[in-house]
């Protein structure tokens, strides 16, 4: 049955917002600090005293649905933990030091199904439900693909607007479903967190004015810059179609259809919410779920064990392949995304590491990624049977360097665990 969640602070003033979250409870509160939660509304530019608290509570802030789990809790068995030294600045470093270098809050790395190494700091632990940002983006596309395999969607080569009927009349007129899980679309979005301005943040202004059918509205308006499935251009609003989609071509809501295909099957541990639009309304299909440290791992492995559960084919055959791989020669290949020296490639709203690079030992073999801002990541390696869960609070939504130190350091843990 959907739950759905209402703010206590995401609708009051400013200062009512503020005292909420002064008095709001931890998990495991210092003993001498109260929890710090900030406001909805400045969630793209919080202090980082506030970081782990908000992005702990995040349904204090916004209207949120209920992913269900199911009956029992499938156990994530142990091994040994493996040691890490991985190198960066010049030194040799271990995993203490990679979590504090890089305010990370939880850290989870899976072998062959087993924990092979689990931290938790800045207050969380094994119950705590971390948000995901851009993680639940690639969430969001194997719903799509689950869809596709019961036929509720007749094939990513369909036109969107097939399914969301809405969209007719404008840009994504001619826009296949396949070139929206590319974010190659053609049609405009400036993605500038931080620019009050910028396409992502009026988004997130129509998510706090609790307006039904604001955001579909607004990509609805977009206007079209390049010819589809020609060029990659970073939308959240683009993702935020995949709920809608499978909204439209289920008749469920996109929590209720995550949990009946996957979250209650696979045995998570605690139920997730995930933010709305709105009062009962549409999930953000690009960013908002939270989730349990060992789930997000869960859901990885579910990933690499190709979409199959208990012998249930639940991704159709041959869609991770297709989803985590770019053409060759495509605008989606490795290192062609963007301008300059930035290396991954882009799948069905995953990110795909290049073979052979470097800068980037370890990841050869297919890896491939979810990611969301301030350092969040899922991370899968086909080849090495590893999935890792990072969870950080950096102080700004994008940071090269410390991106690169997570994958080294992961990249470091996957040749110790050979």
């Amino acid at each position: 049955m959907t739950t759905v969640q209402y703010s206590r602070s995401a609708l009051l003033p400013a200062a009512i917002a503020l005292l909420l979250g002064a008095c709001a409870s931890s998990p495991t509160p210092p003993a001498d600090k109260p929890e710090r939660i900030g406001r909805a509304q400045d969630l793209y530019e919080l202090p980082q005293a506030y970081q782990a608290g908000t992005y702990r509570h995040m349904d204090e802030l916004f209207f949120t649905r209920t992913v269900p789990r199911g009956p029992q809790a499938h156990p994530l068995p142990r091994r040994s933990e493996v040691a890490v030294q991985y190198q960066a600045d010049g030194q040799r470093l271990g995993v203490e030091a990679f979590m504090q270098r890089n305010q990370v809050s939880g850290l989870l790395i899976l072998k062959d199904g087993k924990v092979a190494l689990e931290r938790y700091a800045m207050g969380n632990d094994a119950n705590t439900r971390w948000t995901s940002f851009s993680v639940v983006k690639s969430i969001s596309s194997t719903l799509v693909g689950a869809a596709v395999q019961q036929g509720r969607i007749a094939s990513v080569n369909d036109p969107i607007t097939r399914y969301l009927p809405q969209l007719k009349g404008g840009a994504y007129d001619g826009v296949s479903v396949e070139q929206v899980l590319q974010m190659s679309s053609g049609v405009a979005w400036d993605e500038t967190y931080r620019d009050p301005n910028s396409d992502r943040r009026r988004m997130f202004e129509l998510q706090l004015a609790n307006n039904p059918g604001a955001l579909l509205k607004q990509m609805s308006g977009l206007k079209k810059a390049q010819a589809p499935g020609t060029t990659f251009n970073y939308s959240t609003g683009e993702s935020h179609l995949q709920s809608e989609l499978v909204r439209a071509a289920t008749g469920m809501t996109a929590s209720d259809y995550l949990s009946e295909r996957i979250w209650a099957r696979l045995g998570m541990e605690r139920d997730a919410f995930w933010q709305l639009d709105s009062r009962a309304g549409q999930e953000i299909g690009s960013s908002g779920l939270s989730a349990t440290l060992r789930d997000y791992g869960r859901f990885g492995q579910f990933v690499l064990d190709d979409g199959v559960i208990d012998g249930e084919r639940i991704l159709p055959a041959g869609w991770l392949q297709r989803a985590t791989r770019a053409a060759p020669g495509s605008h989606l290949e490795p290192g062609k995304l963007y301008d300059g020296e930035y290396a991954l490639g882009y799948g069905y709203q995953w990110w795909l590491f290049p073979a052979g690079n470097a800068a980037l030992p370890n990841h050869d073999g297919g890896a491939f990624e979810a990611q969301g801002i301030f350092g969040q990541f899922l991370y899968i390696n086909p080849r090495e049977k590893v999935v890792a869960v990072v969870w950080s609070t950096w102080p700004k939504p994008e940071m090269d360097e410390r991106e690169m130190e997570t994958y080294a350091f992961i990249g470091a843990a996957v040749d110790a665990l050979r």
